[in-house]
């Protein structure tokens, strides 16, 4: 019988969005248009001759692509898919998991006409199933090879077949259809998902409001280099903790998704992953093969001074310019000796940073770099942390990798670049520019902007706090505002009176030793406007002048000159240099702007004046 492109194969895949094992299905027949790739998988439109659908093929069917199975104007059968929505849009887009191909390219794209209305003419019902059969075919044009016969076989047989001496994982995988991460949203139930475990964290106790439990988490990375932290609570938490192992490799189905916390997330994206006692999980046997692809999200080396002592991790890549030996450094938490070695990298931005690799990755990879650094090598890192050494300096974690010219894109236009032009240009530090107060923040002269661009601007700080450096001077410190609070000396947290005499910290549940920090809101003023912001305890005590008990003590003091009002009124009028932070606070159901000083330093007119030089020499150069 001829066959063709399947009639109405979109309504049909459109209608049912997410089949499971159990959904009975038309064979799908489409039609490959505008096949091209896009990163690391492949992009086309499917098409049945009357309605198109955008379409992804993930990354383990690039080899069908690459081998020229599935060629543009061909024909794919589609075994299992899922349906997405376009973000923003009322359209989907489809995810085709798996596909066989049933015609290579074809001379044009298959365009079904339609057909004048013809006398109605009755036929047995034999007869109008050949007449179908055969319009269908002219109308696409295309005559298709039969399949072969298949054997028929009892659903107790075919059953009894998958379930003989199969482990249980691959019974899982036969009967369950595997989803790639991309494809998951909360609004699907009945998913299989096949996983590397990436990254495992220790098991830790909470104790809230509701009462007291455990929690862990892991990062799971699909096939495609897709990331998803999974959580687990209480019964959860115990069943699976040991059952995960870092490493492997594992089937997972019965879990649940949600919007996922930004504050907590530690993996690119919109979703976190929650399995509950209920939950599947299965060790997938002999998968060495299995290696997920490692996805970058790369930071210019000049723009990672935001990133300085904050939770975000960064990923980044350069040309390496000198491999430090190995160093042995102990441990102050346990007195454990552990390698560290350091390279330098540099990028297109002509700037250089420090890059400490510890444990396994300084004595292998980082040994492997010694060797090979006379021929300059290229290395993408992911997962760093950035720390404020020396201005701005990098750390691996537990779950950093390091790879050594990577096939990618990225790596070889930084070749291209190094080898025209950077090997000969001049390098300078990232850190050499910033400047470093006591409490580690860096780059008071880096993202320099006025109060009002930072007022005008309602929306910043909306989805992650946004940090800037300001010029300003303290206009007003109210008196009356509460100060300062009560606080433990070993934790910081908020210290209450004791029953009977002391202090009672929450944090530490004990009575403790306490003493006074600053949190303050003062008014500042630079030459665009003004605003308020809130200033914390090291910065404040910068500010004032002295602690918060030497000010506590002085507000006691009773005279003419007031000596608490004196104190606070030297503090004003005095220029500083901010580092600040913005973010969105909601108050009365209102969204408000907060700027919070993170660092302050003393005006340096010598570096201000070279400032004010450079803006001055960018404003008369020709255009």
């Amino acid at each position: 019988m001829a066959k063709s492109v399947t009639s109405d194969a979109i309504s049909i895949l459109l209608a049912n969005p997410s089949p499971d094992s159990s959904s009975e299905l038309p064979e799908i027949i489409v039609q490959v248009l505008d096949l091209k790739q896009s990163g690391n998988r492949f992009m086309f439109t499917a098409s049945d001759g009357k309605v198109k659908l955008r379409a992804i093929l993930p990354s383990n069917q690039n080899s069908q692509v690459i081998s020229g199975s599935i060629q543009n104007l061909g024909l794919i059968r589609i075994v299992d898919y899922t349906l997405n929505d376009i973000p923003n849009k009322s359209e989907k887009y489809l995810i085709v998991t798996k596909c066989e191909s049933v015609s290579p390219a074809l001379e044009m794209e298959i365009k079904t006409e339609v057909k004048s209305e013809c006398p109605t003419i009755l036929l047995n019902p034999k007869q109008e199933c050949e007449i179908n059969s055969e319009a269908k075919s002219e109308a696409a044009g295309i005559i298709l090879r039969p399949k072969q016969e298949m054997v028929s076989k009892s659903a107790a047989q075919i059953v009894y077949e998958q379930h003989t001496n199969t482990a249980p994982s691959v019974r899982m995988a036969m009967t369950r259809r595997v989803r790639p991460l991309v494809s998951l949203n909360p609004y699907q139930g009945n998913w299989t998902i096949k996983v590397r475990v990436t990254n495992k964290g220790n098991m830790r106790s909470y104790k809230n409001a509701r009462g007291e439990g455990c929690v862990f988490n892991v990062e799971l990375t699909d096939e495609d280099g897709t990331q998803i932290q999974a959580t687990m609570f209480n019964e959860a938490a115990r069943k699976f903790y040991d059952r995960f192992a870092l490493g492997k490799v594992y089937y997972i189905s019965k879990g649940t998704l949600k919007v996922a916390n930004k504050q907590f997330k530690t993996v690119q994206n919109d979703y976190e992953m929650t399995l509950n006692e209920n939950s599947e999980v299965e060790e997938a046997a002999n998968e060495e093969s299995f290696v997920p692809e490692t996805k970058f999200n790369f930071v210019p080396i000049d723009q990672l001074g935001p990133f300085v002592n904050r939770s975000d991790l960064v990923d980044v890549m350069g040309v390496v310019q000198n491999v430090s030996s190995t160093m042995s450094i102990r441990r102050k938490s346990n007195n454990e000796s552990i390698s560290k070695r350091d390279i330098t990298i540099a990028d297109e931005t002509k700037k250089t940073v420090v890059v400490s690799l510890w444990s396994e990755l300084a004595t292998n990879v980082g040994q492997e770099l010694l060797d090979t650094a006379d021929k300059l090598p290229i290395v993408a890192i992911k997962s760093l942390k950035v720390g404020d050494f020396q201005g701005v300096s990098l750390s691996t974690i537990s779950r950093s990798a390091v790879l050594i010219n990577p096939d990618i894109p990225e790596a070889k236009r930084l070749r291209c670049w190094y080898e025209s032009e950077g090997k000969d240009a001049p390098m300078a530090s990232i850190g050499s520019s910033a400047s470093v107060t006591k409490n580690g923040m860096r780059s008071v002269y880096s993202d320099r902007i006025s109060l009002a661009q930072i007022t005008s601007n309602k929306s910043l700080g909306e989805d992650k706090p946004a940090f800037f450096s300001i010029r300003a001077h303290i206009s007003s410190i109210r008196p009356d505002q509460t100060m300062w609070y009560r606080a433990c000396t070993t934790c910081n947290k908020k210290a209450t009176e004791a029953i009977g005499s002391g202090y009672w910290c929450e944090g530490c549940q004990k009575n403790v030793e306490s003493t006074l920090r600053y949190i303050l809101v003062a008014r500042v003023s630079d030459a665009s406007g003004e605003a308020y912001v809130s200033i914390f305890n090291n910065e404040a005590e910068a500010i004032v002048g002295c602690s918060a008990n030497e000010l506590d003590s002085l507000k006691s003091e009773e005279g003419e000159d007031n000596p608490y009002q004196m104190k606070l009124k030297q503090a004003t009028w005095a220029p500083h240099l901010f580092r600040v932070s913005v973010s969105q606070n909601e108050y009365m159901n209102e969204k408000r702007q907060r700027i919070t000083v993170r660092a302050v330093a003393p005006v340096d007119y010598a570096a201000e004046s070279r400032i004010l030089l450079e803006e001055i020499s960018k404003m008369t150069a020709p255009q």
